[in-house]
């Protein structure tokens, strides 16, 4: 039998167990492409798994991580072929289908796209769902008329994965960016990557009004809870606000006064089983859009054998920007 390392989480009868530890290949789930992930990341879904904070592994054993960057060793799909590059995000990965926190994996080819000539797998892994999603957020705000003309634009949690990767992207594509973060002393760090304003996270937390001044044409959202309902009672008229986040929580104490009033959007942003078009648009403009110096000034490098600890700290929100996994 020939086995491989993986991060493996276990139902136990207190909850669950996770551990680096063998996993035998014959166990691997449907599949027509296997690859070998070479980076991989965390995200905030990677951490809730290996936490069991949240239900989100839905099989036992399960492999976690969500995200892979690799190599093709095997297809019967039409798509690939051994040696081909290719990354992988989502589409159940690390919840219901073995992921990639692991030396080995079977997939399905309609779930893989090749890796873009202008990054390496490790860059493409710096960005991952994360960086992804915030390109969707971005295009999803591009779609709702919101221009840099329109008027500043805010980032809440912006000390984050996706957070930071969304106030580079906007910085860059010429928006006026404000970054909310509940951490003063990523001040600078979040300067570096294209801020032009930082406000603490207190500013948009507690009970608010339906309706507040009006202050930002726009935001990305990747907190959720009051914050996200703060947020939507200041976007300026016609504004709209690209919700893709829950760390502060499920809930939305919001009232309809913004949409009705001021004619705000809100607009949901989903990366986990987005359509194959869409992916492709998004890792298309991420290729033009993102800059590859502040990618590396937000991308620390940690091994397979830290993911553990890494999931418990980005939970209690002990990260900053982006953690890629050499997977080794």
């Amino acid at each position: 039998m020939a086995t491989f390392k993986a991060i493996v989480i276990n139902k136990t009868d207190s909850g669950q167990s996770v551990a680096l530890t063998d996993f035998d290949d014959a166990d691997l789930m449907e599949g027509n492409v296997v690859l070998r992930p070479e980076w991989s990341t965390v995200n905030y879904k990677d951490g809730l798994a290996v936490t069991g904070k949240s239900p989100v592994v839905r099989r036992f054993p399960m492999i976690a991580g969500v995200d892979g960057a690799g190599t093709v060793e095997s297809s019967s799909h039409p798509a690939w072929k051994p040696g081909d590059k290719v990354i992988l995000n989502g589409w159940g990965c690390g919840e219901t289908h073995l992921g990639l926190y692991a030396q080995k994996a079977r997939v399905k080819g309609d779930w893989l796209i090749a890796l873009p000539p202008r990054f390496s797998a490790r860059e493409a892994m710096a960005i991952g769902t994360a960086g992804y999603t915030a390109m969707l957020a971005v295009m999803a705000l591009e779609r709702a008329g919101i221009t840099p003309g329109r008027g500043p634009v805010i980032v809440t949690g912006a000390a984050g994965g996706v957070g930071s990767t969304a106030v580079a992207l906007l910085a860059k594509l010429g928006y006026q960016v404000t970054a909310s973060t509940g951490r003063p002393e990523e001040a600078g760090y979040l300067t570096g990557l294209g801020a032009s304003e930082i406000i603490a996270r207190s500013e948009l937390t507690g009970p608010g009004r339906p309706l507040a001044k009006e202050r930002w044409a726009a935001g990305i959202d990747t907190v959720g809870s009051t914050t996200l309902a703060n947020l939507l009672s200041v976007i300026r008229y016609g504004g709209a606000v690209a919700a893709c986040g829950l760390a502060g929580g499920i809930d939305l104490p919001a009232t309809v006064a913004p949409f009705i009033l001021r004619g705000v959007s809100l607009l949901g942003i989903e990366s986990v089983h987005a359509p194959l078009p869409a992916r492709k648009e998004a890792w298309g403009r991420l290729e033009n859009d993102i800059d590859i110096q502040k990618l590396a000034l937000m991308t620390e490098e940690i091994g397979l054998g830290d993911v553990i600890e890494a999931g418990k700290k980005i939970v209690e929100g002990g990260v900053r920007g982006r953690l890629v996994v050499k997977i080794g």
